[in-house]
């Protein structure tokens, strides 16, 4: 089985896109659907036919192109199914567990509430690619619109589970804001001061800070290691539980 090859692009003001393409069956996927245009450049600049979408969630920004790349191409749009009723278009519904053969290759469907109640992730194992939207980012996750703390850290949970090389696509190009938060959160995280400095080169070169890595999240994301114990030294917060320090974190995101 050939790998899946992947395109990545900016769309709207911040959103990324991700098409992925199966080369011996002609497969090819729109994770979200932000914006038509950008995915219909995408798609020409690698002469490949769009034949599904993978919803991660319902949101205006990962939806707003269903129908017109629906009317224009006979495609499957698949999307959580508890939130099936605000996806525009959709034909196919998962939850947690589900696994779908997408032209031979295995993707598993991982529920993740917190930035909405039903927000899934696509996860591909023997393609080693995670497809997060905005429940995790490079160095970030998803505000709690629609789910708590507790269900927010019980699925960044299962996705630093997974293993280091998982490459990660997210649904947004936060990651220098988010940089420069993490470090008022984990000063003295060498990793973390080295990739901000990384982060600021790519981006004064106007190149993508992703995807990223799970490995590389797990040493430098604040949201993912509420347990380090020199995180809760600097918030005080030394005999807390691990989802009270996210939850303060999230927090002093929010208003940051």
């Amino acid at each position: 089985m050939a790998r899946l090859e992947w395109e990545q692009f900016t769309c709207r003001s911040d959103n990324f896109g991700v098409l992925i393409h199966d080369p011996d069956t002609g497969m090819t996927a729109s994770v979200d659907a932000p914006e038509e245009a950008p995915i219909l450049a995408a798609l020409q600049r690698r002469g490949w036919r769009l034949t599904h979408i993978l919803i991660t969630h319902h949101h205006g920004d990962h939806t707003a192109a269903n129908l017109a790349l629906k009317q224009r191409f006979d495609l499957t749009i698949i999307g959580p199914a508890g939130e099936a009723a605000r996806i525009p278009g959709i034909d196919k519904t998962v939850a947690d567990g589900d696994r779908l053969d997408m032209g031979g290759h295995r993707v598993e469907v991982i529920a993740t509430p917190g930035h909405t109640a039903g927000h899934v992730c696509y996860y591909l194992p023997e393609d080693g690619m995670l497809f997060s939207a905005d429940t995790l980012f490079a160095l970030g996750c998803g505000r709690l619109f629609e789910g708590t703390a507790d269900d927010m850290w019980a699925s960044l949970g299962k996705l630093s589970a997974l293993p280091d090389d998982t490459m990660v696509f997210c649904g947004h190009e936060y990651t220098l804001s988010n940089a420069r938060f993490a470090v008022t959160i984990d000063p003295d995280n060498a990793d973390l001061k080295q990739r901000l400095l990384q982060i600021e080169a790519l981006q004064a070169n106007g190149r993508a800070t992703l995807p990223t890595t799970i490995g590389l999240e797990k040493r430098t994301n604040p949201f993912l290691r509420a347990g380090d114990p020199a995180i809760r030294s600097n918030l005080n917060m030394v005999e807390a539980r691990d989802v009270d320090v996210f939850a303060e974190i999230r927090q002093r995101k929010d208003r940051a």
